[in-house]
């Protein structure tokens, strides 16, 4: 089997879906997509593990990453690939079909088609985005080979409805936990119950009003939400412990510090145990290449609610903002689709952007 550049991209998007990879097993979906960025002449290609980064070497004046993930989450009974004809187009069914072979297919059709774009190009094929942050390969490369993450701007193509999604939410998981005394339920009074000490806790996050902060002109939506609760022994003990894990959604105006500080107010007199730490990335959208990116996808910008790798490129110095095909609430899901119309409008829209065709006159990097 092998991956042809030349297929339309619904026939390519299928061909990409149908190797399954679920974390930690995307070596033979790896090993496609080297075969076939090997075999570009305009490309140098460097693999470490299942990460497959090609790069042009046209001496532009700036370069730009292309990237997305090739790992999925388990597969639920929709694999093969399949297609429906919709009132309003074809739709491809299948796992990854959203989060992110969609984007995967649109970065391999133009890495192999734009032999001479007006920018330096770094595509990145990377593995384990759906797992421990820890094993995230597009964290692995930049650790290892920072210098070939080297650029002015980035995309990644998570799912966004074919829309510019700028930026992200941080997110932060704490585990918060309660003491009791453990005693015979038939004599609850010689104990106190941890699970009811949590009842302060919840009644906290009840009354608590999310907040709406805007970041770079982009409306952030913030939330803080139990997520996970455990405690008790038996079924005639008084729970000695319990605990609630929270995770808070925040802004890109904070940083992980002043996050941490707000749930310190916020839960004042409990004791936080951090499980979970992801920063904020800014929409980076007041550089000259943002703009003329949103002007060549011809949209506006809207925030990206979640956390994506635009973060690493955040942390990395590199303004970064999400932009792919597929609605996003449909990741993960087993009835997972991705209209072929995005397909064609993401794959445009880079196009147009990396070969300035069809782009005003004042739009073009100077």
């Amino acid at each position: 089997m092998s991956l042809d550049p030349g297929a339309d991209l619904v026939t390519l998007l299928r061909s990409v879906v149908d190797v399954e990879s679920v974390s930690g097993n995307e070596g033979q979906l790896a090993d496609l997509v080297e075969e076939l960025l090997r075999g570009q002449e305009h490309l140098d290609v460097t693999r470490d593990g299942d990460c497959v980064v090609a790069r042009t070497r046209l001496g532009r004046a700036q370069r730009v990453v292309i990237a997305g993930h090739l790992d999925t989450v388990p597969v639920a009974g929709n694999l093969p690939s399949s297609l429906e004809q919709t009132p309003a187009g074809v739709v491809i069914h299948g796992r990854g079909t959203v989060d992110m072979k969609g984007g995967v297919a649109v970065a391999l059709k133009l890495a192999c088609e734009l032999t001479q774009p007006r920018f330096d190009v770094t595509w990145v094929f990377y593995d384990h985005e759906e797992v421990d942050a820890s094993l995230n390969g597009l964290g692995r490369f930049a650790r290892k080979f920072p210098e070939q993450l080297s650029a002015d701007f980035a995309i990644l193509m998570e799912p966004t409805s074919a829309q510019v999604e700028g930026g992200c939410q941080g997110t932060i998981r704490v585990r918060i936990p309660v003491k009791g005394k453990a005693a015979h339920s038939a004599r609850a009074w010689m104990g106190h119950n941890a699970i009811h000490g949590l009842g302060e806790v919840l009644g906290r996050l009840a009354a608590y009003e999310p907040r709406r902060i805007e970041v770079d002109g982009l409306e952030y939506r913030e939330g803080l939400n139990a997520v996970r609760i455990g405690g008790g022994v038996a079924g005639n003990v008084v729970p000695p412990e319990a605990w609630v894990e929270v995770n808070y959604r925040f802004a890109p105006d904070k940083t992980i510090d002043q996050a941490l500080s707000h749930l310190g107010e916020v839960f004042d007199g409990y004791q936080l145990e951090a499980t979970d730490l992801s920063p904020a990335a800014r929409p980076g959208l007041d550089t000259p290449l943002a703009r003329e990116f949103i002007t060549a996808v011809g949209g506006k910008a809207l925030p990206k609610y979640g956390w994506t790798d635009v973060s690493r490129f955040a942390e990395l110095g590199i303004p970064a903002v999400n932009y792919g095909p597929g609605d996003s609430c449909l990741a993960h899901r087993d009835d997972e689709h991705c209209p072929a119309g995005h397909l064609t409008s993401c794959a445009d829209g880079l196009r147009r952007w990396l070969t300035s065709e069809g782009l005003p006159g004042d739009a073009v990097a100077r």
